[in-house]
């Protein structure tokens, strides 16, 4: 079974949030990896590009070493999570029954996409999902997205995702957003079986991971 790839955003990091959200992965009885936002450590080079006027390219390449950052936190927050740099790291990790937590340094150097703000962790999320040919791509928001407003280029121009991702977003790649309703939910029903989220895009055949 392809694992399920996991975008846990740095919106979460310093709340309750966060440690909820590990709880629910780390219970996980389905194959998933995580990949980190960027967090604290993102807004850090946001706030040094204003003061020290480096290019995009620049802070692009910092943002990505902000993600393995919040990475490594979040992975020693559980004895189950492991940070891995590479797909052969990640299969190694899913094979011993463990959740691999994904640093993006470096697979991602030199990879053919926008060196811009425009691109931010959800993309990336997606990029490593067709990378290791997941199916299912979720993302962990703050924010409960409107089932009645479940349009992957509408939640783009709302800023609920990043306004690259749809491009991003293997055709073959289904997508989910779960925010603190889901949560509380999966919180209530551990350990995590299924994907608990609403569907954003259907894209691929039903799969046992599936809801």
């Amino acid at each position: 079974m392809r694992p399920l790839v996991v975008k846990l955003g740095g919106s979460t990091a310093g709340h309750i949030e966060m440690e909820q959200w590990i709880a629910v992965l780390a219970s996980a009885t389905i194959p998933l990896v995580i990949v980190p936002g960027g967090g604290p450590f993102a807004e850090q080079v946001r706030a040094s590009q204003k003061r020290m006027h480096f290019s995009d390219a620049a802070a692009h390449e910092m943002a990505i070493l902000a993600m393995d950052q919040f990475g490594i936190a979040i992975a020693e927050r559980h004895p189950r999570l492991q940070a891995v740099r590479s797909e052969g790291e990640i299969a190694a990790v899913l094979g011993e029954g463990r959740v691999p937590v994904w640093l993006p340094s470096e697979m991602t150097r030199g990879a053919d996409m926008e060196e811009s703000w425009s691109v931010t962790s959800d993309s990336l999320a997606a990029w490593l999902a067709r990378r290791i040919e997941s199916r299912h791509l979720l993302l962990c928001k703050q924010v409960d997205p409107e089932p009645s407003a479940m349009d992957l280029h509408a939640l783009a121009d709302s800023g609920v995702v990043d306004a690259m991702l749809p491009r991003f977003l293997g055709e073959n790649t289904d997508l989910y957003i779960a925010g603190p309703l889901a949560l509380r939910l999966e919180l209530a029903r551990l350990p995590m079986s299924r994907i608990p989220a609403l569907c954003v895009t259907r894209r691929a055949e039903f799969e046992e991971v599936c809801p």
